[in-house]
């Protein structure tokens, strides 16, 4: 029971960190339909940045901080260079210009860097706390669910309660009315852009540390569980990508404690297949309108 009580909160750990990853993908797709497959490759280059900072001033909160900053303007840049000049007639064209810059991105960390992990520090202790003598969440998994469960709460104030977020979903969802009733819908798309590279930063930051250390493939995978947790939620629902973060953690946290490591990627993979053929939209998809 109690291997079963830490693997459960290991697991939601875990899909804290995919959710947040799992968001930003949601929020490019509902900007501008597009399933940024650079996402992963552009969360490593930010917490390269974070890296640099932190060896020359030796401070995490600066890196962190640095970490952040850059994923907001690496999400501007990208798409105000790249992604507004792709013809987007067809919906493959954005995909293999993305998973281009995957490429790009990959090939300059590697250069700039080298190919050999580099330690990632954390501000908190990995160590599990122990409670009636069961080992429970560790100080880094509980700061990890607050920074998630902010970045979730301040996402959804913004969409819902400010203006700045009604015009992003207008500029999303009607970009011509948008345009006519004066909103910047290149603007809000920026911005979206921006705001998605921030939080997928964000998650960079909390998984690495986790996994093997800082290398230019780092988020290889996680990028593909963080995408199976967005298909599963819905790529048109915020919820959807929160639950579907926490379902997938969950999966990976049991298969990996009761049947082993090395099974994990085809749990995910059946997953992702199962939800494609059942319900290809997601759990959380909205009822499309019938069409007579």
């Amino acid at each position: 029971m109690d291997r079963f009580v830490f693997l459960t909160l290991d697991g939601l750990s875990r899909g804290a960190v995919l959710a947040a990853f799992a968001l930003a993908l949601v929020l490019i797709w509902r900007a501008a339909r597009i399933v940024n497959f650079a996402q992963g490759a552009m969360a490593v280059a930010t917490a390269y940045v974070a890296y640099s900072v932190s060896a020359a001033t030796g401070s995490y909160w600066l890196g962190f901080l640095a970490a952040l900053v850059a994923g907001l303007l690496l999400g501007a840049a990208v798409d105000l260079v790249v992604m507004r000049f792709v013809d987007h007639a067809s919906p493959l064209n954005p995909v293999i210009v993305a998973l281009g810059l995957v490429l790009l991105i990959q090939a300059v960390l590697g250069m700039a860097y080298g190919s050999e992990f580099l330690p990632a520090g954390t501000p908190f202790s990995r160590n599990p706390l122990t409670v009636g003598g069961a080992a429970v969440l560790s100080p880094y998994d509980l700061f990890v669910f607050a920074a998630v469960a902010v970045v979730v709460v301040g996402l959804a104030w913004t969409f819902t309660r400010t203006a700045v977020g009604l015009r992003m979903r207008a500029a999303a969802f009607a970009p011509e009315v948008s345009r006519l009733l004066g909103v910047n819908v290149g603007g809000m798309l920026t911005l979206g852009w921006a705001l998605a590279s921030g939080v997928g930063a964000l998650a960079g930051m909390l998984v690495i540390p986790t996994e093997l250390g800082l290398h230019p493939h780092a988020m290889d995978l996680v990028f593909v569980s963080a995408f199976t947790a967005a298909v599963v939620g819905g790529l048109d629902s915020p919820p959807g990508a929160v639950v579907g973060g926490l379902a997938v953690g969950l999966l990976l946290s049991y298969v990996s404690g009761y049947a082993g490591s090395d099974l994990t990627p085809l749990a995910v993979l059946v997953l992702l297949l199962a939800v494609l053929l059942i319900r290809p939209g997601g759990l959380f998809a909205p009822v499309a309108a019938r069409r007579v």
